[in-house]
């Protein structure tokens, strides 16, 4: 017998499975990259993200623990020691918008496609994912001292990704 892609059972085809699985580290990128960092605190919000993602597998809700579990086996384990590249956008500014534009169009696939409560689930869990990553390291400062926790810069993506999904 031929196993199944976990995408089937929820009703998804590889296209839309390749968004949903594709955009929580779109979303760990696009809020690092909301505000410029230093290496170490690149670093820092990229393994807070991960770790946010890699928590989803122990999620209740079936759709978020797929999808952190397929994120997960394609990037590694954050509790194995593994560890993400760190992955600087080109263009900032339009990679935001790119990922803003996914997931506006994730949040109406899960509305097609699943029950409200899966669909919330997966949209507070990548709210989480951004909420994290920009609160892992603080940015500005001088020498890594002072600087704001989150940053203007920073909160907006994160409430703009909000709004987008709750539209």
């Amino acid at each position: 017998m031929i196993e199944q892609p976990a995408y089937t059972g929820f009703g998804f085809s590889d296209d839309e499975w390749g968004l949903l699985v594709g955009l929580p580290q779109s979303v760990l990128t696009a809020a690092s990259a909301a505000e410029s960092d230093s290496t170490r605190r690149t670093m820092a919000e990229n393994a807070a993200g991960l770790e946010t993602i890699a928590a989803g597998r122990e999620s209740a809700n079936p759709l978020v623990a797929a999808v952190a579990g397929e994120i997960v086996s394609r990037v590694g384990d954050p509790e194995a020691g593994e560890e993400l590249p760190v992955i600087a956008p080109s263009e900032p500014r339009a990679y935001l918008e790119d990922v803003l534009g996914r997931a506006k169009a994730a949040s109406a696939l899960l509305a097609a496609k699943v029950d409200e409560g899966e669909a919330g689930a997966y949209k507070h869990w990548l709210v989480e994912i951004a909420e994290q990553v920009v609160g892992a390291a603080a940015s500005g400062g001088i020498l890594g001292i002072g600087g704001d926790v989150v940053s203007d810069s920073e909160r907006r993506f994160r409430d703009r990704l909000s709004q987008v999904l709750n539209d």
